[in-house]
């Protein structure tokens, strides 16, 4: 298959570069700077801004897919509103380049518990509020959306780059939630590693699972 990659110089994006290669895809990685990407075997590197909807649809057409580990950077401080234009082009570069599916990897704040998003709730960090308010805010636009095939990763509530799940690797274990978090046997909030949240996303795009909804992973 070949799919274009959006993110892949990211800490996500990154982890499912590696799973798509280790199963045999052709990946466009979609870049702002080829010049700093490290040439990789069957990985063409395309220049993109993705903010630019015109120049999306001309580097993912042709590609059987896509996916979108796209972040505004946590340290932006225009990050929600980059995110939402960054995510606004990218679905309609996508649309006009006649592509249909479409996976994106969102964040734990859209997930809900007692009947509440967490990025609402009072004591949601509020250093990585904004970024996680875009995402939840990105999923419901996606949930209006009925020119893609869409799917949306939700990660585990306790994942991030230094999160203890990271030392796991790729176990290629995984299990799979909707709307709420998943946590462990002793009530704490579950975790992933990124080469596991990397096989869970490559496995629903192979699959076809999980077509116009959102699901989440952890442990």
């Amino acid at each position: 298959m070949k799919v274009a990659l959006i993110g892949a110089t990211g800490f996500v994006g990154a982890g499912v570069l590696e799973e798509l290669l280790r199963r045999g895809h052709e990946v466009v990685a979609l870049v702002r700077q080829p010049e700093k990407f490290a040439r990789r075997e069957h990985v063409q590197v395309v220049k993109a801004d993705v903010l630019q909807a015109g120049e999306v649809q001309q580097a993912v057409t042709g590609a059987d897919a896509v996916i979108s580990a796209y972040n505004a950077g946590w340290s932006n401080p225009n990050i929600y509103a980059d995110f939402m234009q960054g995510s606004r082009a990218i679905a309609a570069g996508i649309k006009a380049a006649g592509i249909k599916r479409y996976l994106a990897v969102g964040g734990a704040g859209s997930l809900y518990v007692n009947g509440r998003q967490l990025v609402d709730s009072p004591d949601f960090p509020a250093a990585i509020k904004p970024g996680a308010t875009a995402a939840r805010d990105m999923y419901t636009e996606l949930q209006k959306e009925d020119g893609l095939d869409w799917t949306m990763l939700s990660p585990a509530v306790g994942f991030h780059g230094g999160s203890p799940a990271q030392a796991k690797g790729r176990t290629g274990q995984y299990r799979t939630g909707k709307d709420e978090p998943l946590m462990q046997a002793d009530g704490q909030p579950g975790d992933i590693s990124v080469q596991d949240l990397a096989v869970a996303l490559v496995d629903a795009l192979e699959q076809g699972r999980h077509v116009r909804e959102r699901f989440t992973v952890a442990y």
